[in-house]
């Protein structure tokens, strides 16, 4: 579509687009941010450039689209509950979000979105992120497999990276949330069906013998991986904020910048319906 108040370069042709001459320090007008609302559900990654943010800036930007997620995984990281520390460094046994994953999934009513601003990047290059389009995903399936996943529901476990993964238990007396989604959802403004599977948290599919839910998932998450048409990349520079549509879009940080460091922090919106088929 045409848009009257931004200035949009697409990335590619179905996911990811730059914006230009946004400055998100300050209030957007009504048209701007409906527009920018539009643009997020057409391209579903955006791009800002050149920005210059305080936090303050950053968490009024993300409440915009809703009120702020507080991390289960906060409670380690410390500082303000709605701002999420991405920190990498050669000392870091991991870095956040270095496989193929939907944000926080595990929740009843995962994030509708994320917005990161990354203020240091890799002084050697490096320490881009790749984004996925869950719509392109789900529409490359065959009938018979669209057929075969349409009544089944995932088990989304944030046990599997908080603790198998990063070794970070949840505070005393308490466990990391563990929910129900159907593995086909219908994103709530578009009404377009999505993959709603991820390897970072979908343990199982629910009513399957393991080997056989394990052997859907693997075909599922290989199809992701794997097939480069679904993807944009997002190749950071200080001071870049992008925005993604958690409902539809699944994201991979590239740690191949060891032992430089990257640096950012990210706020999240929540959501206001669980996902549905």
């Amino acid at each position: 579509m045409t848009y009257q108040t931004l200035d949009l370069t697409t990335l590619t042709p179905h996911i990811g687009a730059e914006i230009n001459g946004v400055d998100l320090s300050k209030p957007l007008s009504n048209q701007q941010f409906s527009e920018l609302y539009q643009a997020w559900l057409d391209w579903k990654v955006l791009v800002f450039r050149d920005q210059h943010l305080t936090r303050d800036d950053h968490k009024a930007f993300g409440r915009r689209f809703g009120s702020l997620h507080v991390h289960p995984m906060q409670h380690s990281y410390g500082g303000d509950p709605e701002v999420l520390a991405v920190k990498t460094s050669k000392d870091s046994k991991y870095t956040a979000g270095d496989g193929w994953h939907t944000d926080v999934t595990c929740d009843p009513i995962p994030p509708l979105g994320s917005a990161l601003y990354i203020t240091q990047t890799p002084e050697s290059g490096g320490g881009d992120t790749m984004y996925a389009d869950m719509y392109l995903a789900y529409d490359m399936l065959s009938d018979v497999m669209k057929g075969m996943l349409e009544n089944l529901v995932g088990v989304h476990d944030g046990a599997m990276p908080y603790l198998s993964g990063y070794g970070v238990s949840p505070p005393t007396g308490e466990t990391y949330p563990k929910n129900e989604h159907p593995v086909v959802i219908r994103h709530p403004d578009t009404g377009k069906k999505i993959l709603f599977v991820n390897s970072g948290f979908t343990s199982h599919i629910k009513g399957m013998r393991p080997w056989e839910s394990r052997a859907l998932l693997d075909a599922l998450f290989r199809h992701i991986s794997q097939t480069p048409r679904l993807t944009c990349r997002v190749v950071w520079q200080p001071n870049t904020l992008t925005l993604w549509d958690n409902r539809c879009t699944q994201h991979h940080a590239v740690w191949d910048y060891h032992p430089n460091s990257r640096y950012g922090e990210r706020v999240s919106i929540l959501g206001d319906v669980r996902p549905a088929a």
